[in-house]
C-alpha cells in the first residue's frame, strides 16, 4: 500500500496537520519538529500529493492560457503557439503548470472566464489578445484576478498586458528602406480594422513622412492577409504605369504571394524592386531569395508574459502595461 500522510505523522510522532504545515513551509513549526518530519518522509519514501499541497497553500500552481482553438488555428495564428511555449517555459521554472482553455465554444461572452474563476482551478490567466473582449475585461478587473493579456487590448482599461511595439517595427522598416535608397514604396497591409497591421502601417508611414517622403493613398493596400491577395495586389502594383521602387508586406503570408508575383514578372531583386516583410515565422524562411525581415521574437513575448504573471501573483496590486519585446531587422537578399 502507498505511504500516506498519516504514516508520516505516526513515524514522526506528530499530527497530520503538522506534517501538512511542514510540507507547506510554515514558519510556525520549530526546526526540530520540521527535521523529524523530513526524516520520516525520507525514511518512508513518502511522495506528497501535489494537488493536496497546493490546496493547503490555497494555490493550484496552475495558470490557464485562454485563447481560440478552432480548426486550422495552427495555420491561421501560428505565433500563438510560440507564445505559449515561451510562457510555459518561464512558468515551469517556478513549478507552475499551464492549461489551455478554448473559448471558441462559448455561447455567452465571458462564459469560460466566469467558470474558471468560480471553480478556482487556476491562480491566474494568460489571455491571447484575440480572445479578449470587454466582458472578460470587466470580469477579471472587478474580481482583481491575476492576469496578463498578450497584446494591447485595443481599449483603455486597468487590464495588465505585454506587447511588442508594432509601430516601432513599422518605423524600423521605413528607416531601413530609406537608408538603402528606396523611397518610392507600396505598402500591403491587413484589414483596416486589424490593430497590429494598423500599428505597423502607422509606424511605417509616419517615419516615411518624417524623413520627407510621402506614400500616396493609391500605394497603400488593405487585404485579408492571404497569399492569394498578396499575389493579386502585387500584380496590380507591378503593372501600374509608374512602378514603385520597393514593396513592403505587413506579414509573411502576404509576402509569399507577393514574391510569387515578383518572380513571375521576371524582375530582379533588389536591382529592379526591393522587398521587405515582417515576422520570420512561419513562411519567411522558405521564401527565395531570402527576404529582409523585421522580426518579432514572439517566443520572448511569451517568456515575458510568464515572468509578468509570476510578478503579478507575488504582488496582486501590480499594474503591468508594457511593450516588452523589441523588433529587430534581419537583412536578406531582397533589399
Amino acid at each position: 500500500m502507498p505511504v500516506t500522510i498519516n504514516d508520516v505523522a505516526k513515524e514522526a510522532g506528530v499530527s497530520t496537520s503538522t506534517v501538512s504545515k511542514v510540507l507547506n513551509n510554515w514558519t510556525t513549526i520549530s526546526p526540530a519538529t520540521a527535521t523529524r518530519v523530513h526524516q520520516a518522509i525520507e525514511k518512508l519514501n513518502y511522495i506528497p500529493n501535489a494537488r493536496a499541497v497546493s490546496f493547503a497553500r490555497k494555490s493550484t500552481k496552475n495558470i490557464v492560457f485562454l485563447t481560440y482553438l478552432e480548426k486550422d488555428s495552427a495555420y491561421l495564428n501560428p505565433h500563438m503557439f510560440d507564445i505559449m511555449c515561451g510562457a510555459y517555459n518561464e512558468l515551469s521554472k517556478y513549478d507552475y503548470t499551464m492549461t489551455l482553455q478554448d473559448i471558441s465554444k462559448d455561447t455567452v461572452k465571458g462564459e469560460s472566464v466566469s467558470r474558471l474563476l468560480s471553480t478556482k482551478i487556476c491562480d491566474g490567466i494568460i489571455i491571447h489578445g484575440s480572445a479578449i473582449n470587454s466582458t472578460i475585461a470587466e470580469t477579471i478587473v472587478n474580481q482583481n484576478f491575476p492576469h496578463i493579456i498578450i497584446g494591447h487590448p485595443g481599449f483603455e482599461s486597468r487590464l495588465c498586458w505585454v506587447d511588442t511595439n508594432h509601430a516601432l517595427a513599422g518605423h524600423l522598416a521605413a528607416q531601413h528602406m530609406i537608408e538603402h535608397g528606396y523611397t518610392s514604396i507600396s505598402f500591403i497591409g491587413g484589414q483596416k480594422t486589424d490593430e497590429l497591421s494598423f500599428q505597423r502601417q502607422k509606424g511605417f508611414l509616419g517615419t516615411m513622412y518624417q524623413y520627407g517622403y510621402q506614400v500616396p493613398d493609391e500605394r497603400i493596400f488593405y487585404s485579408n492577409s492571404t497569399t492569394e491577395e498578396g499575389y493579386l495586389i502585387t500584380k496590380e502594383i507591378l503593372n501600374a504605369p509608374k512602378r514603385p521602387r520597393g514593396i513592403v508586406c505587413e506579414n509573411n503570408t502576404l509576402a509569399v504571394g507577393s514574391m510569387k508575383a515578383i518572380e513571375q514578372s521576371g524582375l530582379s531583386l533588389p536591382d529592379d524592386i526591393a522587398f521587405l516583410t515582417f515576422d520570420a515565422y512561419p513562411y519567411s524562411n522558405i521564401i527565395v531569395p531570402k527576404p529582409t525581415v523585421v522580426d518579432i521574437n514572439v517566443y520572448d513575448m511569451g517568456v515575458q508574459a510568464g515572468n509578468m504573471m509570476i510578478r503579478k501573483l507575488e504582488n496582486p496590486s501590480l499594474l503591468v502595461q508594457s511593450f516588452t519585446t523589441i523588433p529587430v531587422i534581419h537583412q536578406g537578399l531582397t533589399t
